[in-house]
């Protein structure tokens, strides 16, 4: 199936390569299927509604950058993306870019979650305070 995308086009995707967010994301509850697009030549990726070409938010694995990054899924989490085994789950973190780049923050407190078996995906929101929603991506740099 053809979709349209904010950063890369039309694009071709597959059936299987599509995440459902069962409640959507917050702040969009109608956008329940996503693809993630990587952006060539970085770490970053794009979490892209399947049905509004203007939703996609850029994402990364917070774990590259924050290597103490550590996130403790809750029990309703687990069971909403059938996870069984650790080696299931695929943890993201949204990002805001801004100009300069090098003031863009990244969202630790609510990271993307994903069932890469059961190709389910929720944005988890933690109570972890020892992580920041606008943590600065790249090290030294002021959150604005």
């Amino acid at each position: 199936m053809n979709i349209h995308t904010k950063f890369h086009g039309t694009i071709e995707i597959k059936p299987e390569d599509m995440y459902t967010f069962e409640n959507g994301l917050p702040g969009f509850p109608d956008e329940k299927q996503f693809v993630i697009l990587p952006l060539e030549e970085t770490t970053l990726y794009v979490l892209q509604s399947v049905k509004t070409s203007e939703v996609a938010f850029i994402i990364t694995s917070p774990f590259e950058v924050f290597p103490d990054y550590n996130v403790k899924l809750s029990d309703e989490v687990l069971t909403a993306l059938q996870i069984g085994v650790e080696e299931d789950v695929v943890v993201y973190a949204i990002l805001t870019v801004k100009e300069p780049f090098n003031k863009t923050t990244v969202n630790l407190q609510a990271p993307v979650v994903i069932n890469s078996k059961m190709k389910l995906a929720k944005q988890y929101i933690t109570n972890d305070i020892s992580f920041s929603m606008r943590q600065p991506l790249i090290p030294g740099q002021e959150a604005k």
